[in-house]
């Protein structure tokens, strides 16, 4: 009786120009070498699947087929490289990983776009971008990550493990080091998140790029501090046993506006104004202010209070103000649905 013959094992790499290299060895290997590098351009199609094409013709004497497809764990290296673990098919492969050199060039609100340089044979070089689909998060520790989408609601997560901050226009900004390909000189990648600031929850601070996905981060924070032209928050990035303290600052405008209640007008890129809406319970003090117990859109108390001058009350805010003085009550509600 003969003996069965193994499966060979397959091994994937990938050289400095992104080519996929594919070493297929056992005693009959179909290839006239055991390692062979491909000439083709990865693809990602709408599962997150890492395809490579290969480009015609393949080596002489090999048998390969005109794409291969490689399934497994999206992740994110040091250097801000993606990282594909490959998963386990019987006894052809061994969990190889992949790293594809390149860089994020684009951080749009339900994708991830990364460009990749290539040689061929011809030391022809083109670039060519890849694009994730997924929803944007912040971990436990307040890092920046990117949930990748899998099939059957399944996710991969690329966490960004380096700080971020916000620029004048009041959007969160990333930036790292990285070195060129192949010529190792460093440059400076500064990544920017299109979105706008909201306050929903106690000991919370969103930052909203899509209300239509999961594209949201919500940070977790310690101290608050609401004033008459600025929201400051106190947070950490980082892991627990190295938090990096960052103040978070939001610059604006108080305004009551009837129906809609208490609002902070912040002013992003272009002038885009977009308004942080709050429900709060308002009185007069003794020096002809009006004191604020910060409440959510949901009536729920977010633990911030706030005292703002008669000074800086215009339009509605006057008309409430008087309103306020005409009243006996201790304390008037001000939120959606009211009037005065």
């Amino acid at each position: 009786m003969a003996k069965r013959q193994d499966n060979p094992k397959i091994t994937y790499e990938i050289d400095p120009y992104n080519r996929l290299i594919i070493d297929k060895s056992g005693k009959e290997s179909e290839l006239s070498r055991f390692r062979q590098v491909l000439d083709g351009r990865f693809k990602i199609d709408e599962d997150n699947t890492l395809t490579y094409l290969i480009k015609a013709p393949t080596p002489e004497g090999t048998e390969l087929p005109h794409q291969v497809k490689l399934e497994g764990v999206w992740s994110l290296d040091e250097d801000h490289n993606l990282c594909l673990e490959l998963n386990k098919w019987g006894r052809e492969t061994l969990g190889d990983k992949l790293t594809l050199q390149g860089e994020i060039i684009d951080t749009s609100k339900n994708s991830l776009a990364f460009s990749l340089t290539t040689h061929t044979k011809d030391n022809m070089q083109s670039i060519y971008i890849l694009q994730l689909k997924g929803a944007w998060q912040a971990d436990k520790n307040n890092r920046l990550t990117f949930r990748v989408q899998k099939e059957k609601g399944s996710y991969d997560i690329l966490t960004f493990k380096g700080t971020w901050e916000i620029n004048k226009q009041h959007q969160i900004i990333y930036q790292y080091e990285k070195a060129q390909l192949i010529r190792k000189e460093k440059n400076i990648h500064i990544l920017t998140f299109q979105g706008y600031w909201d306050i929903k929850d106690k000991g919370r601070l969103s930052y909203v790029m899509d209300l239509q996905s999961d594209s949201v981060f919500s940070f977790k924070t310690s101290a608050a501090v609401f004033k008459d032209k600025y929201i400051k928050y106190e947070l950490g990035i980082g892991l627990d046993k190295n938090l990096e303290e960052q103040i978070i600052t939001l610059c604006g405008k108080w305004k009551i506006k009837k129906d809609i209640g208490l609002v902070f007008e912040v002013e992003y890129e272009n002038g885009n104004i977009q308004a942080i809406t709050f429900g709060a319970e308002a009185k007069l003090t003794d020096k002809d202010s009006i004191s604020f117990e910060l409440k959510n859109e949901q009536n729920k108390n977010i633990s911030a209070q706030l005292q703002l001058s008669r000074k800086i009350l215009d339009g509605e805010g006057l008309s409430f103000l008087r309103f306020l003085k005409s009243k006996d009550e201790v304390a008037v509600y001000v939120g959606a649905g009211f009037r005065w």
